[in-house]
């Protein structure tokens, strides 16, 4: 017998959870300059408990080839990636309209 989501009620082959909650997020992405002039890019407004954060960093560090990590509710990653960030994260299923440069 297959598992049942606690959440939808849908069995876990058909659960929509993740896709509802990445929906309702309001993402930002924007540049912060840390010491001896290096650039981070940060994104903000995931949230962690429902979206696999860790694998998310892991996609965009490989894609990105730059360093990164994920503290204080928040994705930094080495270099200014605002424009291929984006991109990434509409490819992974996120509207549009939920991201803020």
């Amino acid at each position: 017998m297959t598992e049942i989501c606690p959440v939808c009620g849908l069995p876990k082959e058909l659960c929509v959870c993740e896709t509802i909650a990445r929906e309702q997020q309001r993402i930002k992405i924007y540049v912060e300059k840390r010491k001896f002039g290096k650039t981070m890019t940060i994104i903000e407004g995931l949230d962690g408990k429902s979206i696999d954060i860790k694998s998310l960093l892991k996609k965009f560090k490989k894609k990105l080839a730059c360093g990164g990590t994920y503290k204080d509710g928040r994705i930094e990653l080495q270099g200014d990636h605002r424009l291929k960030v984006k991109k990434l994260l509409i490819d992974e299923g996120f509207p549009p309209s939920s991201i803020v440069e």
